[in-house]
């Protein structure tokens, strides 16, 4: 913080003044969001919302408080994510608790709760009364479960994830946002397991949705170094091709959706056709839709279980 006109005086430090220089300092850094960035750890450090900085934003900071926010901009431009320094991300209307070990929600992953939303709203026509039973693979902070139940009521949903450090984060988000479960009559049970394996065998689900890892393990090295270095790999790893756990996922499936039950998974936006070209091999499912991002980009692939198959054992 130095070099900008102020270092002599620490009181002279604003939240103006700070976002302005944070902002070019992150900007040379090459941040891909440098105000916005600036601004959240800003707010962050002063306990306030991002708007409250520009309504006192001629206020001096606190010694202490310009120790704080000269850390966390010191880690940011070593590329930590700014979720895993101010401990939470927004995603859909809720504020989730996050942090290392556990994968960041992103906007893209609102798309797939909106598929799911819609395919809720099916399966109530012929169910307008009865808990929906939905399962999970990958819940990581259960930003997606949490964010159905924020939208609709009657839904019993089974979420998974391989690692107990990214359900510790989910464990927190269902106690933070209790309200939106028994008051709403949803039930969020987590269970540390990898593809449902712990999962009674004859348990079935009406929906299962999913963003699992899609990134080939050799792109892996090639992502921005907030996500290579510090998220999970094994949230983003999906082997070779990046398909590796869809294949486990559309196997599975018929032995775990009911007879018309559907199935939803976020992917990549260049996977569509090895993903079509999968689907095909599974006799069971139909192609309902391929729901596409904000930007046009294929990103939630919707499939549907025969309606007339029994059940398969």
């Amino acid at each position: 913080m130095s070099g900008s006109g102020h270092a002599g005086d620490r009181q002279t430090w604003t939240p103006l003044a700070l976002l302005q220089w944070c902002e070019g300092f992150f900007r040379e850094k090459g941040i891909d969001t440098p105000k916005l960035d600036a601004e959240r750890l800003l707010a962050h450090t002063l306990g306030c919302r991002r708007i409250d900085l520009y309504l006192a934003f001629d206020r001096p900071l606190a010694p202490a408080e310009l120790d704080t926010f000269r850390d966390l901009v010191r880690r940011r431009a070593g590329r930590e994510p700014v979720a895993y320094l101010t401990g939470e991300a927004g995603f859909w209307t809720l504020e989730l608790a996050v942090g290392p070990g556990c994968l960041v929600p992103r906007p893209d992953t609102e798309t797939l709760v909106e598929g799911a939303l819609a395919a809720v709203d099916i399966l109530r026509e012929d169910a307008p009364t009865r808990p929906l039973r939905l399962m999970e693979l990958g819940t990581g902070s259960g930003a997606i479960p949490l964010a159905l139940c924020a939208e609709r009521t009657g839904l019993d949903i089974v979420a998974t994830d391989a690692s107990p450090h990214a359900l510790g984060y989910a464990r927190a988000n269902r106690e933070r946002h209790a309200t939106l479960l028994a008051p709403r009559q949803n039930r969020l049970t987590l269970v540390c397991c990898r593809d449902f394996a712990a999962l009674a065998p004859a348990l079935r689900a009406d929906l299962i949705v999913s963003n699992p890892p899609y990134i080939p393990t050799a792109d892996i090295a090639g992502l921005a170094p907030e996500v290579s270095r510090a998220e999970p790999r094994a949230a983003l790893d999906g082997g070779p091709d990046g398909l590796a756990v869809y294949r486990r996922l559309l196997a599975l499936a018929p032995r775990r959706l009911v007879a018309g039950g559907h199935m939803l998974l976020e992917t990549g936006a260049e996977q569509a056709p090895a993903l079509l070209v999968l689907l095909g091999e599974i006799p069971d499912l139909t192609l309902v839709d391929y729901r596409r991002d904000l930007a046009g980009r294929p990103r939630v692939l919707h499939v549907r279980r025969d309606p007339s198959e029994t059940e398969t054992t």
